[in-house]
């Protein structure tokens, strides 16, 4: 039998160290055209209907992290839509030829987060396609490293918090109204929550506030009986780390960050979305899951 997330191996060979050579893209970057491609669980996802029936909207779901929860989501049964900037259309149409394979329904939303409008009405295309909503997952993120706060731009610093915060609290207010009990809400936090790099200072605080925002909401909702939590990961090999996420320098040392000595692959963050929009968490909420191949955080 081929290898899937259930086959025991040893987590830190069960990859190999990326050594990615020094690449640049515009953004918001290709994952198609990166060097290596990143492993998003194409061919080794396994499902085992612990989703069914569920209807999920995830942001960023083209590629990266939300582009292998999106093909994990599938293989378990949900229907999903994923949302993806229009430079990214490449990247979509391969999820969404995965969500199909998977006999599931897909469809792509381009769209600029960035937006209050927009958000909502991304909201509420999802919830017309799907015909309802039980997953969120806020995933789209804009990283780009800066080394010094003198350079770093007015303009930046607030387009990294209208996407990761601003477009959080959107459209997980306007996607509060089509949820019911049993509804779950997973944001996407960081590694950088806790220990910020001094080149992603933007970054690295939008992260923590996406932290406190999920712990705070998830009190607030709880009689509902929706549940909020976090998924934070370490160093993991997406298109971010090509359009300006790191420095040169830190690429060519990208494997070298967590304690495993390999950088992770999308595919090993999937699983913890699944349980955490699974009914397996009931008990789940408010919860900040770490996963960042050893990387110890309080």
């Amino acid at each position: 039998m081929s290898r899937d997330q259930y086959s025991f191996t040893n987590p830190v060979e069960q990859y190999a160290r990326v050594e990615p050579p020094v690449q640049h893209q515009p953004v918001p970057g290709v994952q198609a055209r990166m060097t290596p491609v990143p492993d998003l669980g194409e061919k080794t996802y396994r499902g085992s209907g612990r989703l069914a029936g569920r209807k999920a909207l995830i942001t960023g779901g083209d590629s990266g992290i939300g582009g292998a929860v999106a093909i994990a989501f599938a293989r378990e049964g949900a229907d999903v839509v994923i949302v993806h900037l229009p430079a990214e259309q490449e990247d979509a149409g391969h999820i969404l030829g995965h969500i199909e394979k998977a006999g599931r329904k897909g469809h792509a939303i381009a769209a600029d987060i960035t937006d209050a409008g927009r958000c909502r009405a991304l909201v509420a295309e999802a919830v017309g396609v799907l015909g309802g909503l039980d997953i969120l997952v806020n995933n789209a993120g804009k990283q780009v490293a800066v080394a010094q706060i003198a350079d770093l731009s007015d303009e930046q610093f607030e387009l990294t918090f209208r996407t990761n915060v601003f477009a959080n609290f959107w459209i997980t207010k306007a996607a509060l109204a089509h949820m019911s009990a049993g509804a779950s809400i997973i944001n996407t936090a960081s590694l950088e929550a806790y220990k910020p790099s001094p080149e992603r200072l933007d970054y690295a605080a939008t992260k923590a506030a996406i932290n406190n925002f999920s712990k705070g909401l998830a009190q607030q909702v709880a009689a509902r009986g929706i549940r909020v939590n976090v998924v934070a990961p370490g160093p993991v090999w997406t298109a971010l780390q090509v359009s300006g996420g790191v420095s040169d320098e830190q690429m060519k040392a990208f494997d070298d960050e967590s304690t495993y000595k390999r950088s992770g692959q999308p595919a090993e963050l999937a699983p913890a979305y699944v349980f955490l929009a699974s009914a397996e968490s009931s008990y789940v909420s408010g919860e900040t899951l770490n996963v960042n191949g050893g990387m110890v955080t309080p």
